[in-house]
């Protein structure tokens, strides 16, 4: 945001939101490509044979694992769940790679 205040000539003192600069600017939100990239990154690993080394690595959960105390840590196959159902997609559309970029495309303003 501090580089897009920037493009527009605000400061913080100018008291302008967030959303105001992103508009003028034409920039999607920040939660939404980020979003929008661990997504894409679901699918290809999706899309990779089951003997894979990066889907070994990143599908498979450790049971015997001692957590800590108080809230667990949101992982990564929780945070790729939460987001294919905040955006109602289903994830066997991520065979079809075409298909999968339409689903998680977040337009540019």
């Amino acid at each position: 945001m501090r580089m897009l205040r920037w493009f527009c000539g605000h400061t913080r003192r100018d008291r302008v939101r967030n959303e105001v600069i992103r508009d003028r600017v034409g920039v999607a939100p920040i939660e939404e490509k980020l979003t929008q990239h661990r997504l894409r990154w679901f699918g290809h690993v999706q899309r990779r044979p089951p003997e894979a080394p990066v889907r070994n690595g990143v599908l498979e959960l450790v049971d015997n694992v001692k957590r800590g105390r108080g809230r667990p840590k949101l992982t990564w196959a929780e945070s790729v769940k939460r987001d294919l159902k905040d955006w109602n997609i289903s994830k066997e559309i991520a065979l079809d790679r075409s298909a999968w970029r339409l689903a998680i495309n977040v337009p540019e303003p």
